[in-house]
């Protein structure tokens, strides 16, 4: 099970009601690449593909698709907003390892 902070709930409708485009929901993703051999990906999506987790926050819908779904499980996703900037940051129980920007882990 994925968990989404109450403030990246509100960055996310922030981002989508922003945008001309009606959009489904949030699209988290885990691909190779980064630092540390796996990356953490999110975009607004328009549908939903066959295969596809579709989860409800408040209202806000979050697709995840079947290959990200077993390293994401258990994460939690939060939007800092401080001095040294803002973004969502991912805390991943399944990480063995993390690069210094968050955005990259290794199992």
């Amino acid at each position: 099970m994925i968990t989404m902070t109450d403030s990246a709930i509100s960055a996310v409708r922030r981002f989508m009601d922003s945008t001309e485009t009606p959009m489904v929901g949030l699209r988290i993703k885990v691909e190779g690449g980064g630092c540390s051999g796996f990356q953490y990906g999110m975009k607004l999506e328009q549908d939903v593909e066959q295969g596809d987790e579709l989860l409800d926050f408040s209202g806000l819908k979050v697709i995840v698709d079947e290959n990200s779904w077993p390293l994401l499980d258990g994460v939690t996703v939060d939007f800092v907003d401080g001095l040294e900037g803002s973004g969502f940051k991912f805390e991943n129980p399944n990480a063995s390892n993390s690069c210094g920007c968050g955005k990259s882990f290794s199992c």
